[in-house]
């Protein structure tokens, strides 16, 4: 069974482009892992394909970190983002 942990929280979500802007608030988080964002109206689960910090690729965003991450729907400031696991 998969167990969530609470990593970060959305601070920014840019529509044209479908990026949330994610501050790491615990953990670390990798391309390859599986995220479950989940808000007020907010409820989906998806794998993060590519982070970007400061526009560029990263292999790994780092707790304390606001990265950019494409995202499969709308998301809203302080929507809470666990990373799933297991």
């Amino acid at each position: 069974m998969a167990e969530e942990k609470e990593i970060g929280i959305v601070e920014h979500y840019f529509s044209h482009i479908q990026v949330a802007a994610i501050k790491l608030t615990a953990d670390n988080l990798k391309p390859g892992e599986t995220i479950h964002i989940k808000g007020h109206t907010s409820d989906f689960i998806q794998n993060v394909d590519t982070i970007q910090l400061d526009k560029k690729p990263v292999s790994e965003a780092k707790m304390g970190q606001s990265v950019g991450i494409k995202v499969k729907e709308h998301t809203r400031e302080h929507d809470k983002v666990f990373k799933v696991t297991g």
